[in-house]
């Protein structure tokens, strides 16, 4: 009778300890469950200490996965995170390159048109100066006289003085007032600017040219500039404020139109 007693205050604190373990699923609360259990003495049945047994390997088992689940959780989040940081900065550096690319290009675009347009213009200027190589053949077989030695006489004299707009010499001229001086040195007179000095004597062509004849850059009655033919495919003029009165290639900066006043 005893003994019948004696079962249950060792079977009830078990129960208790096994569902207090289930319901926390710690490990520390299993190991204290053993401790109690242990205390109670060796004379449990069988059966109930295996299964007290058991409850801590697969509770400990359940923790660990938990814990493992929650740091592979973390890292997997912290792995996206860096992942998505990662995108961001390639989405950048992306974006400045297309933008540098761009640049590049119409960079690369500006000055293959420049470079096109330049050797255009030099195709132009070789293609007139092929049709202008007689422009030194008159003065090659022959030397001025008379009124155009003189003409080249005084422009000679002038080569180095000041161009000033507006000026009439002697110390400085502009493009016409040169002219208008050079032929006045011979009895000739020329109107004051180029416009109408483009109007006077007579047309010329331009592979045909004399020493004395009159260059002129413009249209006719509109001339925007006049020099006077010196022979060997040069002429003397007042150029502009840096160079002033200089002697200067046909090829160079070829005319429009010549007209013969001698």
């Amino acid at each position: 009778m005893s003994h019948t007693a004696h079962i249950p205050s060792r079977r009830k604190p078990r129960r208790t300890a096994t569902s207090w373990v289930l319901r926390s699923g710690v490990a520390g609360g299993v190991l204290s469950t053993l401790a109690v259990t242990g205390a109670s003495g060796a004379q449990a049945a069988e059966p109930a200490a295996a299964e007290t047994a058991e409850l801590p390997t697969v509770t400990t088992a359940i923790a660990d996965a938990a814990a493992q689940s929650s740091a592979a959780t973390e890292q997997a989040a912290l792995d996206y995170q860096q992942r998505a940081e990662l995108q961001e900065q390639q989405d950048r550096a992306a974006d400045v390159a297309r933008k540098a690319a761009k640049k590049a290009k119409q960079e690369a675009d500006r000055k293959a048109e420049a470079e096109r347009k330049a050797e255009a213009a030099a195709k132009e200027r070789a293609s007139r100066s092929a049709e202008r190589t007689t422009l030194s053949a008159p003065a090659a077989s022959s030397s001025a006289t008379g009124s155009a030695a003189q003409v080249l006489s005084f422009l000679e004299a002038q080569l180095g003085k000041a161009y000033v707009m507006g000026a009439t010499g002697p110390s400085a001229y502009d493009c016409s007032s040169l002219t208008q001086a050079a032929f006045k040195s011979v009895g000739v007179d020329l109107p004051r600017v180029s416009q109408d000095q483009s109007t006077t004597g007579t047309e010329v062509s331009l592979d045909s040219l004399q020493q004395g004849d009159l260059l002129f850059w413009g249209g006719t009655g509109s001339a925007y500039h006049v020099a006077v033919y010196v022979g060997d495919g040069q002429y003397i003029d007042a150029a502009n404020p840096s160079k002033g009165v200089v002697k200067q290639n046909l090829d160079d900066y070829p005319p429009t139109s010549a007209r013969r006043v001698l």
